[in-house]
């Protein structure tokens, strides 16, 4: 029987959250897919590997509660009722009523507010010098996707700061300051859906909440809904607006004429989620290595958007790639609900950035997140003119 390639890659290890992906070519290099004894799990690194990864139905997410169980019963409760954390037939019950909701148009009706709230937003800084991460693309994506939901906006700041603190848990070895931040977080947060839901029920609206409480999902289920859509519409589009923008901005690049496939170039260079896990409920064999029942693999999403076998000069950001099929929004059943959502997102609010201040340019060096499972930046400070 042959031997199982292994790796030693810390993705923990500062100058690999700093730049991932010559450690991940270096990787690829050998191996498709490795073990790594430390993190008891295997690491995949080619685009193939990663894409059957998420699309084995044997290959699942199965979520454990966190201990201390009771402890983090805020945070558990949340994920124990996400689809994300669940696979069929739970995923297609808690992902049905989801799908059906964005599918009556509450996202092509928001594309005209996408594009008020941000010229609203860049009307309020100051063009010669300012931070695009806060003072437009964290809090635009969180504006729309309150308004989509029904929430008020006076909770915005609020959703910001929930949203952040609870994602914090997804990096290696949380500490307790993050830990509890998460718990405190998830209560405040679930405690405002629950009384937003209540109040939908009594007064429905033209939104997606009204929408929710409308089906079979239980309360639980609602407020997890909820959770995870603002979460990942949140987190997802400031860090891939964020190291899009910062990796255009360093190379001289502005967007393309299409500027939709300048967004789908940003989605793939930096990828803004690194890293998602599936279980094997049963022996399944990815790229010559047989994942036993019971074991953990990880799809490394930003070592799959690099590969050479997929992608021509993967290290360099063409905003005219086309095709481009990335895995940022995962393939398969898990496939991001909320995709479409991001791209008219990002679409409208890359477009209005640079015809706002078209000779846009950094003016200071970009401050990093310094976690890799959610690859961003904290700040980036960009100045220019008006148009």
């Amino acid at each position: 029987m042959p031997s199982v390639p292994t790796t030693s890659l810390d993705l923990s290890a500062p100058e690999v959250v700093a730049d991932p992906y010559p450690f991940f070519a270096a990787e690829r290099a050998r191996h498709p897919v490795a073990w790594h004894e430390g993190q008891q799990r295997f690491l995949t690194f080619s685009h193939a590997a990663v894409s059957r990864v998420q699309r084995e139905r044997s290959l699942g997410r199965i979520w454990v509660d966190r201990e201390p169980a009771a402890q983090l019963e805020p945070f558990n409760l949340l994920h124990r009722n996400q689809m994300m954390e669940n696979e069929p037939p739970e995923h297609t019950r808690l992902r049905r009523p989801v799908a059906r909701a964005f599918s009556r148009g509450h996202v092509e009706r928001l594309r005209p507010r996408v594009r008020s709230l941000a010229a609203e937003l860049l009307a309020q800084v100051d063009l010669a010098g300012f931070d695009v991460v806060e003072q437009y693309a964290e809090p635009l994506p969180v504006l729309v996707i309150a308004e989509l939901l029904g929430v008020p906006g006076s909770h915005v700041h609020d959703l910001r700061d929930w949203s952040q603190a609870i994602v914090r848990m997804y990096e290696a070895d949380p500490s307790p300051a993050v830990v509890a931040g998460a718990v405190s977080a998830a209560t405040d947060f679930a405690g405002l859906v629950r009384e937003l839901a209540a109040e939908r029920r009594r007064t429905p609206a033209d939104d997606l909440l009204t929408d929710l409480v409308g089906t079979e999902l239980t309360d639980d289920e609602v407020v997890a809904a909820v959770v995870l859509l603002l979460n990942a519409g949140h987190e997802a589009s400031v860090n891939v607006f964020g190291n899009g923008l910062v990796a255009m901005l360093r190379r001289g690049l502005r967007p393309g004429a299409d500027v939709a496939v300048t967004v789908e170039e940003m989605l793939r260079f930096d990828s803004a989620l690194q890293l998602f896990e599936r279980t094997a409920t049963e022996d399944v064999e990815v790229a010559g290595v047989v994942v036993e029942q019971g074991q953990r693999i990880a799809a490394l999403l930003g070592a799959a958007n690099r590969d050479p076998a997929v992608f021509t000069a993967p290290d360099t950001f063409d905003v005219d790639r086309d095709p481009n099929p990335h895995l940022a929004f995962g393939v398969g059943v898990h496939f991001c609900l909320g995709a479409p959502l991001a791209r008219m997102e990002l679409a409208e609010s890359v477009a209005a950035l640079w015809q706002t201040c078209p000779d846009l340019a950094l003016a200071g060096e970009p401050q990093s997140r310094d976690t890799f499972v959610l690859r961003g930046f904290r700040k980036v400070p960009v100045g220019g003119t008006h148009a």
